[in-house]
């Protein structure tokens, strides 16, 4: 059974005056996130896994951030090309696993509501999503509350669909 696994990692720097954006998910918060798409930390890890996996480029490799049919790109969309890249090297994926590492806001509220999208969004049953979140402990920049970041490990199963 060939089983594939790959690991992402994404951190973003807060800015006041966008949206913050996690796994696809608006959270109330009096800041967002900075980058050149919506700059959803989360998913951006969870290309980067997936790709790794299937042996693929990068996130910043397919959808560079000097283009600008990016700028302000919903990261799903970019998500959607990534499993569509995968499915096409016959695989598909089989569970993933993240971290959210952020100090503020507080996770909690949201964990459910993000895990149930990412589990629409990859096809998987929500049990195949683990989803939490840890602080710094005041620590570093995340600590201080600069940003966040989040962690992926993803495996990849045969799809069927090879081409």
């Amino acid at each position: 059974f060939d089983i594939r696994v790959g690991n992402g990692y994404d951190f973003h720097v807060f800015r006041v005056g966008r949206p913050l954006i996690l796994g696809g998910v608006a959270i109330p918060h009096t800041k967002g996130l900075d980058g050149h798409s919506d700059a959803d930390a989360l998913l951006h890890a969870c290309c980067d896994a997936i790709l790794g996996a299937s042996g693929l480029p990068d996130i910043g490799t397919l959808f560079p951030d000097d283009d600008p049919k990016y700028k302000d790109i919903s990261s799903l969309s970019l998500l959607h090309d990534v499993l569509i890249q995968t499915g096409e090297k016959g695989y598909r994926v089989g569970n993933i696993d993240i971290t959210i590492l952020a100090e503020e806001p507080t996770m909690k509220p949201y964990v459910e509501q993000i895990k149930l999208n990412l589990a629409q969004v990859l096809q998987l049953a929500p049990s195949r999503v683990g989803l939490k979140a840890t602080t710094m402990e005041g620590k570093g920049p995340i600590g201080r509350g600069e940003g966040l970041a989040a962690q992926v490990i993803v495996s990849l199963i045969p799809s069927g669909n090879k081409s």
